[in-house]
């Protein structure tokens, strides 16, 4: 039996103030990722104090590029740490 796929479904979100319809398949999750955005874009405008959404944007992608590389590197580790066994 085929597996049945959840229809995309139109969900508008809200990220620093500026409202995006999107579509997803997963609206609970959508929700969950752009609450996050906003909070890591907030954070990250009251760090650099700046107006300019542009920065913002920019530096909260970095930072959260720097978050994946990490966890990256964690998890390669803790798969070559598995695989020594």
């Amino acid at each position: 039996m085929a597996e049945d796929k959840k229809q995309p479904q139109r969900v508008v979100i809200e990220m620093f103030g500026q409202t995006y319809q999107l579509k997803t398949d997963d609206t609970e999750r959508l929700k969950r990722l752009a609450a996050e955005s906003d909070r890591r874009i907030k954070e990250m405008s009251k760090k650099v104090r700046s107006f300019d959404m542009q920065r913002i944007a920019a530096l909260t992608v970095l930072q959260l590029m720097d978050d994946y590389d990490q966890l990256q590197k964690d998890y390669d580790e803790l798969v070559q740490l598995l695989e020594e066994k």
